[in-house]
């Protein structure tokens, strides 16, 4: 398994797959299963039974997880890069390989 170089928090874009070219923010990284949550894509429909905390029951949207290889980190303008890594005055930091900038 390779090294997860997007974090929680990050602006990402999708790459591949159904959602290609939508937008948002990482909220969770599942690590075992190589997989994101992003905010507001790969949305799907949850048939909820009526329960004490939902008396109604109904059908809720969430996000389901998305391949890591799927995502790509977005630079401050807003355009896909790769993720390195290098030292800085003796510390190690995230660069985005487009544009050279930290993240």
């Amino acid at each position: 398994m390779s090294k997860i170089k997007i974090r929680k928090g990050d602006k990402v874009q999708v790459i591949a797959g159904a959602h290609k070219g939508s937008e948002g923010t990482v909220m969770k990284i599942l690590v075992d299963a190589n997989k994101a949550i992003v905010e507001g894509v790969n949305l799907v429909k949850k048939h909820n039974k009526p329960n004490a905390q939902n008396p109604q029951g109904g059908i809720a949207e969430k996000e389901a997880p998305i391949q890591i290889s799927n995502l790509s980190l977005l630079t401050a303008e807003g355009e896909p890069t790769r993720v390195g890594y290098r030292m800085e005055d003796g510390v190690k930091v995230r660069y985005a390989k487009k544009s050279n900038e930290v993240i």
